[in-house]
């Protein structure tokens, strides 16, 4: 989904160089995409397409080889037999957005969805378990629920903590790539938003891995209040003109 991507682009420059802040410029120069939006084109791809989950994630990121993969699932791209490694990585909940787009009308498919094209390598529980909370939040959010049921329901259905606030997070909140110790907050970060901008400022701000951080809120947020068409506009325009493949697979996405 486009918000992931835009959480990606937005969030990449502040990776590394982490702010503790929501009071900074929101599409910066250095800004680019990463895995993050490479991996939700892949997924994407395998489900508009039902392609082969694992070989076209392959492809993919074969196709795009130095945009900052991690170190198991970079040895897994080039991989000649790839087998799941037992993973709990937030690269299970950042990838997962297309299962809740594409199947808006049936919880089940998009659950179903989402342990297709993460299991091929997050099969650890807390990675299932990851990905399906995103898309379940993304779900809830598209079919109208608001931000005090959508935390109710992942709350019991995933055993998540979302008691804490943004502010309450952000202080002793550090860099982290486990979906135990994101998707927790990014979903938090999304939830309390009073818009799409407000919530990838939220993900950013919290100093941890912030384009995957954003690029788990950045989802949700456009199912509860959209996207402004500036917003993917520039991300599209800008950032995406040498990779046509990630627009046109997000054009077919959305019907455009």
């Amino acid at each position: 989904m486009w918000g992931a991507i835009i959480g990606d682009i937005v969030g990449s420059v502040y990776e590394w160089d982490r702010i503790k802040t929501k009071d900074f410029e929101f599409f910066s120069p250095r800004g680019h995409f990463t895995d993050d939006a490479v991996c939700t084109a892949a997924v994407a791809d395998v489900l508009l397409h039902d392609l082969p989950e694992a070989a076209t994630l392959q492809k993919w990121c074969r196709r795009y080889p130095g945009v900052s993969y991690g170190g198991w699932f970079r040895q897994w791209i080039w991989h000649t037999s790839p087998e799941p490694y037992d993973s709990f990585g937030n690269g299970a909940a950042m990838r997962v957005s297309p299962a809740a787009y594409l199947n808006r009308d049936d919880l089940d498919a998009a659950l179903a969805a989402s342990d297709r094209v993460t299991a091929i390598t997050h099969d650890h529980p807390e990675g299932m378990k990851g990905a399906r909370a995103t898309v379940h939040a993304i779900w809830l959010a598209f079919n109208g629920s608001d931000p005090a049921d959508i935390r109710a329901t992942i709350t019991a259905e995933y055993a998540y903590d979302l008691t804490r606030t943004v502010d309450e997070i952000r202080p002793g909140y550090a860099f982290n790539e486990t979906c135990q110790q994101t998707v927790p907050e990014s979903i938090t970060c999304a939830l309390e938003s009073a818009s799409f901008e407000d919530a990838i400022r939220n993900a950013v701000s919290l100093g941890g891995d912030s384009d995957t951080v954003a690029a788990i809120a950045g989802p949700i947020a456009e199912a509860l209040h959209g996207i402004p068409r500036a917003i993917e506009a520039e991300a599209r325009e800008r950032y995406l003109a040498g990779a046509p493949d990630i627009t046109v697979v997000m054009g077919e996405m959305y019907g455009g």
